[in-house]
Order: C-alpha cells, then sequence, then structure tokens
C-alpha cells in the first residue's frame, strides 16, 4: 500500500487513447515524458517532472509494432528506475510474444518468458496485466502480476446483442476454460471447434461439437490476429444450421488480411477490447465494435495503489 504516495500514470506511445481515459477515470492529469526517435531508429526517453518517492504506473500495451513496443517499454522502465520512484508498475493491457509461451518444436524458444525476464531486469516492481494468452505466464514473473480479466465487459456488450437464442462457441479446445465461463455467466449453452493448426496463423476446422442449428453463435476468444480461425469458425457453424454468428475477443491484433476476411465473411459483429490502438482500416469497418477497458483498468490502478482486493473486480 502506498496511499501516502502520490499516484502518477505515464503512457508510452502504443495506446495513448487508453491510457488518457484510464487517467480521466482517475481524475489525474498524464504524467509529463519525452519519448522521440533519433535519425538511426534508437529511442530516447525523458521523464519531465519529479517521481521521486512517487507510486508510478506505466501503460504501454507491447502490441503492434511488438518490437518497437517492447524496447519503448523498457527505457521507460530505465529512466524509472534510474529517478528513485518507490514502486514502479507496468500496465500491459496486451503482451507481445505471449502466444510463444512453451517450446512445442525443437530448437524453439519459450518468447514470453524472455520478454517477462527483460521487463523484470529493466525495473518493473509490479505487472497489471489483461488476459494473458495462458494463466501460467504470471508465474514466468519474479515480481507480483495483478492478471485481469475483460470478461464483465465482453458479456454485458453480448448481453446488450438481445439474441434470441444464444450459444456461445470455443474456437478450439484449448479455448474451452473461457468460452464455458462465459456460457455460464450467460446461462447457455456451449459448442466447441475441433480445430486444426497445421502452420502459424493457419487453421482447419475438422467438426463442430454440439448442436447449433437455428441458435444466435458468438464466438469467443482472447485473440484476433489474422482472424483466419474466426472465418472459418463462422463458415462452419454456417454450414451446420447457425441462424447468426457474432465474435467477441479481448484483444483484436487484426493483423494482415484480417479486416478484408471479416468484411467478407458470415459474421455480424467482431466485440473487441480498446487494448490495442485501431488502424484507420479498422476503425473503418462496421463490422468491428470496440469497447473500453479503461474503467476496469483505472479502478485496478486505484486499488493497488490503496492495497485494495484487485481480484473482487472479476469474482
Amino acid at each position: 500500500m502506498l496511499k501516502e504516495h502520490p499516484l502518477l500514470v505515464f503512457s508510452g506511445r502504443a495506446n495513448p487513447a487508453l491510457s488518457e481515459a484510464i487517467c480521466a477515470y482517475l481524475q489525474t492529469d498524464m504524467g509529463k515524458m519525452k519519448i522521440s526517435k533519433f535519425s538511426d531508429g534508437e529511442l530516447f526517453c525523458q521523464i519531465q517532472e519529479n517521481v521521486r518517492s512517487a507510486d508510478v504506473f506505466i501503460v504501454q500495451p507491447t502490441g503492434q509494432p511488438a518490437n518497437e513496443s517492447l524496447i519503448e517499454l523498457l527505457i521507460m522502465l530505465d529512466a524509472f528506475r534510474r529517478s528513485s520512484p518507490s514502486r514502479v508498475t507496468v500496465v500491459m493491457p496486451y503482451m507481445g510474444y505471449a502466444r510463444q509461451d512453451r517450446k512445442d518444436a525443437p530448437r524453439v524458444p519459450i518468447t514470453a518468458k524472455l520478454v517477462a525476464n527483460l521487463i523484470t531486469t529493466a525495473g518493473a516492481d509490479r505487472v497489471l496485466a489483461l488476459d494473458l494468452h495462458a494463466s501460467q505466464i504470471q508465474g514466468f514473473f519474479d515480481i507480483p502480476v495483478d492478471h485481469l480479466y475483460a470478461a464483465p465487459i465482453l458479456i454485458e456488450a453480448i448481453r446488450r446483442k438481445n439474441l434470441e437464442k444464444l450459444m456461445l462457441v470455443s474456437p478450439d479446445a484449448g479455448g474451452v476454460e473461457r468460452a464455458r465461463a462465459f456460457a455460464k455467466r450467460l446461462k447457455v449453452d456451449l459448442a466447441i471447434m475441433d480445430k486444426r493448426r497445421p502452420e502459424a496463423n493457419r487453421a482447419e476446422i475438422m467438426n463442430v461439437i454440439g448442436t447449433v442449428d437455428g441458435f444466435d453463435c458468438v464466438i469467443v476468444d482472447d485473440i484476433i490476429d489474422t482472424a483466419g480461425t474466426l472465418v472459418k469458425t463462422a463458415e462452419a457453424l454456417k454450414e451446420h444450421g447457425a441462424r447468426s454468428v457474432y465474435a467477441a475477443g479481448v484483444h483484436g491484433v487484426l493483423s494482415g488480411p484480417a479486416i478484408e476476411r471479416l468484411e467478407n465473411s458470415e459474421i455480424e459483429k467482431v466485440m473487441i477490447t480498446d487494448t490495442l490502438t485501431m488502424s484507420e482500416e479498422t476503425a473503418a469497418c462496421e463490422k468491428v465494435e470496440q469497447l473500453s477497458l479503461a474503467v476496469l483498468l483505472g479502478e485496478a490502478i486505484r486499488r493497488i495503489h490503496e492495497g485494495a482486493s484487485v481480484s473482487s473486480l472479476f469474482v
């Protein structure tokens, strides 16, 4: 608990809009910091106000461009570590490289663990993360991790659709636990897709487990990247008689051909949160609906600062 120390929120360049919304909820001004780039591409950071003995929170998702966002975070952390704050908490709404969380082939890295080590070594005292790709990634950090879930925001968005015959769908076996939690809260049934992934960013739907004929299906996932799995899942659901198909994802990476695929798909609407900044192409897509996490993250920051319970936010 650091209530006696000033609460200061700073933002990297990865998602300044979310940082501003968090500060608005906390009724505080954004911390002043200069981040610039030299002509050779090197980044420079300077904190432009006194942070001695302060309780500092840095908001920086490490999404696209993943490498630059990560290096920017590490440089910010080093600058703060050398400026004598009481504590530095990294607020990481989206953790890049989290999908590389295990050694699933010979001679490959566990990059999520490497990223955790880098953040810790650079000077973070604590991490506030949201919907990590795998919950056990918390154990990759040798510092405290508060792990939030966007489920309450997505569940409320699904309720607002007022779908007559709602069915939750997990796009693969790995997402069953997440989809089942949604289905339990919404008091509806669950279907599961039998998926095979022959290589990265390419999926093949083998079968639909469950009866979806006549239902309004909502596919629930944590990361929507190229949208290949999502679109093929929607096609399979339609082929099996689904009346309509929606999607709800926490992290809208939406890279490569994602928007084109969504525009030409059977999906009515894709609900994502604002963990990542939307590109102009994504913002212009009428099928994409973005939901704000500012209140959830802002309240978590307030509770960490005051030493209150964070887990009660999503219990």
